[in-house]
């Protein structure tokens, strides 16, 4: 057997306070190899993934430990030694192409500076083949791009073409393809697949999605609260997990083959200066935790096959059972409750004109949750804007409840906009950072429902609690918060108005699945108790067989395919929707869990 081609040896990670990020982390992985970094947000993951360039952030130190690729240590050196080999034998794409990404560079400047900095000569061909390499273009119109001229499948192939350009022997990918469309996310992982079996690239894949790193690595490796408390391949780890964590994670999976109700991991994860003593898990665990979990953390052991788990109970482990999708009762139709006729949407001016929705006609009855899918750009956030008003369509109307709705929100009335609101794919865009988070929830509740500050004040408490976040939230501002905390602050806000129509935007793509699962758990009860419409924007299949009633398929903004999502997702009839399905990642069947 090879040599490891990373080699990481009881690895630490400090605040300057001394509170550690991550501890006793032991890894390694051969060349060609793909290991799967999982685990929500706040386990260590990307602190993790940065230390394997021997590289900490502002405030944070690696003060234990070691980490080795191809031979060459990369911790206990100097800032300049270290330097010298990112890029070169070790290199790194982030989560988000848009802000990593220098927008001041055009495409061949992104990539070919790289070149440069390793004192490489910077020619064409070499920008070429890197583009090659990834699928993507190198004439002079597209290199000659900015970041922001791209589509998103575009700027993250850039990111890893300039990842790749000096030839690596290990890429650290940091959340690739969170946000991507099915279609885009396939096409990114069958690269990075054929990268590392071509040119021999070892892979650390960081991810949150069990049925994406399942479809890709080799060895999957699971943190919580900083340390790993499961390793193993991937087909055994994915068939039979001995942590309770693991097989929270993969209960909380969305799977278009297997329409069931998720469930979401109890508690929410503790972070950095919250840990207790022993097992971190325990306080969350729903098996019979033995009580020295509570005084002393159990170390890694092996259950076989290089199967490792650190957990008192992993025998304990039951079986997984597939469960039917959560449908609230009586959603018999009364007439509908909005009804979109003949939408057109448009952008840019007379002599650049793109039309992004065409002829959309669709309705959404009482407490239903018609889900709208489609790839990047396909019109969806174009006829998501123009239903709440954001956009103004060039043709068509919005109907609600029987009367027409004006075209922009600013002429809607109070009440109007109360009972239709929006949750933004990016909260950062939505919420106002000067604003704590307590008011940006009582806001709504006491302009559009008239609540008294301190009605408004247990409202937002109520709905903290409802989103799973702590109480103590609300004194914070929304850039002291975690992308995933940002997000379920924007659905409190919207459901403060208690309205009768939420629009949610891809309101779940940068969620941790655990997360991701407990939102849509709470919106599934909220469709039950206030007979919640919902009209679900995703590209995500598996989420829209875990909580959608109906879905529409929209392809270049027409809408190509529709009925009801078991039939639509197990016999679809479109060659587009065939796509999406057959492009959608999936866990092994359930009969194979034990």
């Amino acid at each position: 057997m090879t040599a490891p081609l990373l080699r990481v040896e009881r690895l630490r990670v400090e605040l300057g306070s001394g509170e550690p990020i991550v501890e006793d982390v032991s890894l390694e992985l051969r060349a060609g190899e793909v290991l799967g970094l999982v685990g929500e947000s706040g386990s260590g993951k990307t602190t993790t993934a940065l230390a394997l360039l021997g590289f900490a952030r502002r405030g944070v130190e690696i003060t234990a430990g070691s980490v080795e690729v191809a031979g060459e240590p990369l911790t206990g050196r100097g800032e300049s030694a270290v330097r010298a080999l990112r890029g070169r034998i070790v290199s790194y794409v982030a989560q988000d192409p848009g802000l990593a990404l220098n927008p001041a560079l055009r495409v061949e400047a992104l990539v070919g500076d790289l070149v440069k900095a390793h004192g490489k000569a910077r020619d064409g061909g070499v920008i070429t083949r890197a583009l090659a390499s990834v699928h993507l273009p190198a004439d002079r119109p597209f290199v000659r791009r900015y970041p922001h001229q791209l589509s998103g499948g575009q700027q993250q192939r850039v990111a890893i073409a300039a990842a790749l350009v000096c030839e690596p022997r290990l890429v650290v990918l940091d959340e690739p393809t969170t946000g991507l469309d099915v279609v885009t996310q396939a096409r990114i992982l069958e690269e990075i697949d054929r990268l590392r079996r071509e040119r021999g690239v070892a892979v650390v894949y960081v991810s949150h999605d069990l049925a994406v790193v399942g479809s890709l690595a080799d060895r999957i490796a699971v943190m919580y609260a900083g340390r790993v408390v499961e390793e193993g391949p991937a087909a055994a780890l994915l068939a039979r997990p001995r942590h309770p964590y693991t097989r929270g994670l993969l209960g909380s999976v969305p799977d278009p083959g297997q329409p069931r109700r998720l469930e979401s991991i109890p508690g929410v994860a503790v972070g950095v200066g919250e840990r207790p003593e022993g097992c971190a898990f325990a306080p969350r665990c729903l098996q019979r935790t033995d009580e020295r979990a509570l005084r002393e953390m159990p170390p890694l052991e092996d259950v076989g096959g290089g199967h490792r788990v650190r957990c008192f109970e992993w025998a304990l482990t039951p079986r997984l059972t597939l469960q039917e999708p959560a449908v609230p009762p009586g959603l018999e139709p009364k007439g509908p409750l909005l009804v979109v006729e003949g939408l057109r949407a448009e952008h840019g001016g007379r002599h650049d004109l793109v039309v992004a929705v065409q002829d959309v006609s669709f309705a959404v009855v009482t407490g239903e949750c018609l889900a709208i899918v489609g790839e990047s750009g396909s019109g969806k956030t174009t006829l998501a804007r123009c239903i709440v008003g954001l956009h103004s369509p060039a043709a068509g109307r919005v109907v609600l409840d029987g009367a027409a709705l004006a075209p922009r929100a600013a002429r809607r009335s109070r009440e109007e906009r109360r009972r239709v609101q929006i949750v933004f794919q990016n909260p950062n865009d939505s919420l106002n950072p000067r604003h704590r988070v307590g008011d940006a929830i009582a806001r709504p509740a006491r302009v559009l429902r008239d609540l008294s500050a301190r009605d408004a004040a247990a409202e937002t408490a109520r709905l903290l609690e409802r989103v799973r976040l702590p109480a103590r939230i609300a004194e914070r501002y929304p850039g002291e918060l975690s992308g995933g905390e940002r997000q379920r602050v924007a659905i409190a806000r919207a459901l403060a108005a208690r309205p009768d129509l939420v629009v949610c935007d891809e309101v779940t793509s940068a969620l941790d699945v655990s997360v991701q699962a407990a939102v849509l758990e709470l919106l599934a009860e909220l469709r039950a108790e206030l007979r919640l419409a919902l009209l679900f924007i995703t590209h995500d299949l598996g989420v829209v067989a875990s909580i959608g009633d109906r879905v529409l398929v929209v392809e270049d903004g027409v809408v190509c395919d529709d009925g009801p999502v078991p039939a639509l997702l197990q016999t679809p009839e479109h060659e587009y929707t065939r796509r999406l399905v057959e492009a959608a990642p999936r866990l092994p069947r359930v009969t194979e869990l034990a």
